[in-house]
């Protein structure tokens, strides 16, 4: 993501630009030839919005996940997806407590700050609908009674593609709940030369001991408050109503994007606005994160599969038949 031409903003972004520019320097430690993965990563943090990544396995979605968890001093939890695994194994259970002859509710791994959720399609229906209020609301409910999430919370979900073996396809109503989907590919050559070679370098490279923290839970809220506070004409809204609006009526797909998703276009936009240090949205912002916000929630129709069509060809098409506010 390429800096803009330096001019006098009314908001003071340094903090944001600072924190970004560590939060690269951090993960590019490890992560070699991701930069847009890493780029939007950190966009999402700053947004407070959950990142699914997908990719065939070791092309490092776990690795970069927990580079990123280490440069936050915050709370992290990993869960490992597995077919037998049970809502109670995320959110917690109600225990009852022989002392005091009273039941207690004993905290599951979702209680934390930075949430890994590796191999989030290796589990059923019924244990992915245990991330649904948490990953919308900030809240679980257990036996009637409500418990609150610490801010920030923030979850990164790895997935293979769904035609591997043992994988189940992630319900749409918890797609939605993701802000970005991440398409993590192989490298090509150079870049994966690079990575041999710094593994033979440097064999305890994995153990992510060089990385780290270079923010706290403080700065972050700081920054998300910051980033509320960034400028969007109004002409922008219909802009990116207009995006989602087209994908509805799209004869290629099927299933279109929910305003949920104009909603993520808009806290997206705003981030990439803030990290190249201005303090008001332009179109670019928002064709920049219109892929990543909108892949994962909307769907080809089978004959468009067939004929070779993908999403991303699809979105490119609709952002260049609307008009470009001026």
């Amino acid at each position: 993501m390429e800096n803009q031409e330096p001019f006098e903003s009314r908001i003071d972004l340094t903090e944001i630009q600072t924190a970004y520019d560590s939060l690269k320097t951090e993960i590019n430690k490890v992560i070699v030839g991701q930069d847009k993965l890493v780029e939007h990563l950190i966009i999402a943090l700053f947004c407070e919005g959950h990142v699914l990544l997908e990719g065939m396995p070791g092309v490092a979605k776990t690795l970069a996940a927990k580079c990123l968890a280490r440069t936050v001093a915050s709370e992290f939890t990993r869960i490992q997806f597995t077919p037998d695994l049970m809502p109670s194994d995320i959110i917690g259970t109600v225990l009852f407590n022989v002392q005091s002859s009273t039941f207690d509710f004993k905290k599951g791994p979702i209680f934390s700050n930075v949430v890994l959720i590796d191999e989030i399609n290796r589990s059923p229906a019924k244990t992915q609908a245990a991330l649904f209020e948490c990953m919308e609301e900030q809240q679980i409910t257990v036996d009637g009674t409500g418990y609150k999430l610490e801010s920030p919370f923030f979850v990164i979900g790895t997935q293979n593609p769904v035609d591997h073996e043992g994988t189940y396809r992630l319900p749409e109503a918890q797609l939605d709940r993701f802000l970005f989907k991440l398409n993590v590919d192989y490298p090509n050559v150079e870049i994966e030369t690079q990575i041999i070679a710094r593994h033979h370098e440097n064999t305890n490279l994995l153990d992510l001991k060089d990385i780290k923290p270079v923010i706290d839970k403080t700065q972050l809220k700081r920054i998300q408050g910051v980033i509320d506070s960034i400028v969007v004409k109004p002409d922008l809204f219909r802009y990116i109503a207009q995006i989602s609006h087209e994908t509805r009526n799209n004869p290629s797909l099927f299933l279109g994007a929910s305003p949920r998703a104009s909603i993520n276009m808009l806290m997206a936009a705003k981030t990439v606005a803030a990290v190249q240090g201005r303090d008001f949205v332009t179109p670019d912002d928002i064709k920049e994160v219109v892929v990543p916000v909108l892949n994962h929630r909307i769907s080809l129709r089978p004959e468009k599969e067939m004929e070779g069509q993908t999403v991303a060809e699809v979105l490119q098409r609709i952002i260049q038949k609307i008009e470009v506010p001026r």
